[in-house]
């Protein structure tokens, strides 16, 4: 069962902003519903305002919703496998059931960089390419893969993790799960600001670190390099992996690593995949909610 006319609507379920949209046939965002996400109140109150928003929008859209979310959503229930603490208690929750029974009609979710994924592979920056790799780099480390305008979610959902590669020079930086070395360590928000306070001892934000190294802090500069020449090289690797057609860097921190990404990538990159460019991601703050609304549109596989 499809949208109306094509048109469906997607939820984006963040630790910080909850969204709601609806979308055409063509990808266009026609109307768009936002509220804090009440992430301190527990899952219950999380997908209160979730099914709010969305019903808002549903007097135009058929059929089921589509959701990307914060966390490892398991492929065959909609449930959450694993989140962190930005949603305390996440872990667990049966979305797609809790959804449906307060919508009346089925939830299909995912994690939300696989759905931002699933948006720029139908309207973006990976329009028209068959496989595509993308890596979205804001407070954290995700990634995702689409195949055939399909998303690839692995085994337990947990398909383009790029945040626990190994990555030389991070060994004393902690990543998000807990273990040291990790890409996300150096290549995230969290990670500039992790290195920024180890080289000087001044705790501020990775977009901070930024914005210092474009006033040119030597201290910044340094480690924005390293991200993105770390961030640029584990690209180059997993490209020879996974053979996509093209690789996408979306999220927050993407346009400040990208230069010394792009650098690194096109020095790793063997001959045999030289013709595979890195981009930046083009759907923006969009991209969650098109690529969510993109699976309430389209039926799901056999």
């Amino acid at each position: 069962m499809t949208g109306a006319a094509g048109v469906g609507v997607g939820i984006d379920i963040g630790g910080t902003k909850t969204v709601a949209a609806l979308v055409a046939a063509d990808g266009t965002v026609l109307r768009r519903r936002r509220a804090p996400t009440p992430a301190g109140a527990g899952p219950a109150a999380v997908l209160d305002t979730a099914a709010g928003l969305a019903a808002q929008l549903l007097d135009t859209a058929a059929g089921p919703i589509g959701v990307g979310t914060a966390g490892t959503v398991d492929p065959a229930t909609g449930g959450i496998r694993y989140a962190t603490e930005s949603l305390p208690g996440w872990a667990g929750t049966p979305v797609a059931a809790e959804l449906a029974e307060r919508l009346g009609r089925p939830a299909r979710v995912v994690n939300d960089v696989h759905a931002a994924a699933l948006g720029e592979s139908w309207v973006g920056a990976g329009r028209d390419r068959a496989h595509l790799l993308l890596v979205a780099v804001g407070t954290g480390l995700g990634g995702a893969l689409v195949r055939h305008g399909r998303l690839d979610p692995g085994a337990r959902g947990a398909a383009g993790a790029v945040a626990h590669l190994p990555a030389p020079g991070a060994g004393r930086l902690r990543c998000g799960c807990g273990r040291y070395g990790h890409l996300e360590a150096v290549a995230s928000g969290t990670g500039l600001a992790a290195g920024y306070a180890h080289a000087t001892g001044e705790r501020v934000t990775g977009r901070e670190v930024a914005a210092r190294a474009t006033a040119g802090d030597a201290a910044a500069r340094e480690v924005l390099d390293r991200a993105g020449a770390s961030l640029g090289a584990a690209l180059a690797g997993l490209v020879c992996v996974l053979d996509p057609e093209v690789v996408l860097v979306a999220g927050g921190a993407a346009g400040a690593l990208l230069p010394a990404a792009t650098t690194a990538y096109a020095a790793e990159l063997p001959s045999g995949w030289a013709g595979v460019p890195l981009l930046p991601a083009a759907l923006g703050v969009d991209a969650v909610v098109v690529g969510a609304a993109r699976l309430a549109i389209t039926p799901e596989e056999d």
